[in-house]
């Protein structure tokens, strides 16, 4: 199994770091793309986060069974404003793979046109604006899995995020294998 982490500048550090981390502990291989390339992403509160390959090298290797959106404010503009992000979420949709999102970064899938007609959830400053679209319906629970559209609400549920992912990648069993030694409580 394939995941693909797309990192923008303003990326939330928690988003980013557990699912790449839970996911690699499930065995996922997991590919850290930075959105405009190889050069160290400096994240909202000042991480600085290396890319494994930039997005359009990581695109080549595709199909991917998962592409994952960190939030942040400023990182979720500016998975919004790209074409590349937007072209790579319309093929896995329609390939009927998973596309997850957390905290502000549904808002790309609503500027992409993704998921229209699902449930969904986000952090509370973009929820309006998730409601207000008319795509989609608005949940405030902690994680969504509707289909193939798994989404979150921020930094505190970074790990039900990650691990959600698992189950939909790998199975129930492999989740109950990691969290014992990550002393997590879900």
């Amino acid at each position: 199994m394939k995941a693909l982490l797309i990192l923008a500048n303003g990326a939330e550090e928690i988003e980013t770091v557990i699912p790449v981390d839970v996911l690699r502990r499930a065995e996922v291989d997991v590919t850290v793309a930075g959105l405009t390339g190889l050069a160290p992403v400096t994240c909202s509160r000042n991480v600085v986060i290396v890319p494994d390959k930039s997005l359009e090298d990581a695109a080549k290797e595709g199909p991917y069974d998962a592409i994952i959106l960190p939030g942040g404010g400023v990182g979720a503009k500016n998975l919004c404003e790209s074409a590349s992000v937007g072209a790579m979420l319309k093929e896995q949709e329609k390939k009927n793979r998973i596309v997850a999102a957390i905290c502000a970064a549904p808002t790309a899938l609503m500027s992409h046109g993704i998921g229209n007609g699902k449930k969904l959830t986000s952090h509370p400053a973009v929820s309006k604006e998730l409601a207000a679209s008319g795509m989609y319906t608005y949940l405030e629970e902690r994680v969504v899995r509707d289909g193939q559209i798994i989404t979150s609400r921020g930094p505190g549920t970074a790990f039900e995020f990650a691990l959600c992912i698992v189950e939909a990648l790998k199975g129930k069993e492999v989740v109950d294998k990691i969290v014992p030694p990550m002393l997590v409580k879900v």
